[in-house]
């Protein structure tokens, strides 16, 4: 589990495809040297697990699944990556609950600046959309934004000058991919009452207290 804020940027050290598989190296600050085998850590907000690590580097295997599903596959040697560990219960929730499983990608088709703040618009398929609300969360490679407007295919974020310098995002230009994740409260809530909804399916909505209400 993370919060979609960021500790700090890596670069990419080496990446390698091995059939539908892929490993990736990434070069970080010493400041999290205490890497353990095995831990989550959140690579542009895709939960990665640490196969080797060392001083300033460690390297993660990435299946099928993840190349298909995020802009992993597109990272190069000396590409800035967000990194995220994952969250500590002890530790103040700054961000959202950012799951690290990836619902999918979007397109930036446009980056303004607006003051000291940048405003980003974000293509993503209805499938994403569908979550997107306004004042909502959602994760862009692995960052908790805010929605500032949305439309049917479209969502705008605005990005605060310390967000923008401390995360990839001020490489990001118009046509580059990005990784989502919705609120994963907005998917629970909407299982939850489509399944309350075909519980109910064929059931008179007609009760004593409907009758009542309505003077009977």
């Amino acid at each position: 589990m993370f919060t979609g804020i960021i500790e700090q940027t890596g670069k990419i050290k080496s990446f390698s495809k091995r059939g539908n598989q892929a490993k990736i190296t990434i070069e970080f600050h010493a400041t999290t040297s205490d890497l353990t085998l095995g831990e989550s850590i959140a690579v542009n907000g895709v939960c990665l697990t640490v196969v080797k690590s060392g001083n300033g580097y460690f390297a993660a295997d990435i299946s099928e699944e993840t190349l298909d599903r995020t802009n992993l596959g597109e990272l190069k040697p000396t590409d800035e990556v967000n990194l995220e560990r994952s969250l500590k219960i002890s530790e103040r929730l700054g961000g959202h609950f950012v799951s690290g499983h990836i619902d999918g990608v979007g397109h930036i088709s446009k980056k303004i600046k607006k003051g000291e703040d940048v405003l980003l618009t974000i293509k993503a398929p209805e499938k994403i959309m569908k979550y997107v609300v306004e004042k909502g969360s959602i994760a862009v490679d692995g960052i908790s934004l805010t929605v500032a407007s949305c439309g049917e295919k479209s969502f705008t974020i605005s990005i605060i000058p310390h967000t923008e310098v401390c995360t990839n995002l001020k490489w990001k230009k118009s046509g580059d991919i990005v990784n989502l994740e919705n609120d994963m409260i907005g998917k629970y809530v909407e299982k939850f009452v489509n399944l309350k909804n075909r519980n109910n399916e064929g059931k008179s909505k007609i009760s004593k207290e409907f009758l009542t209400a309505h003077g009977f």
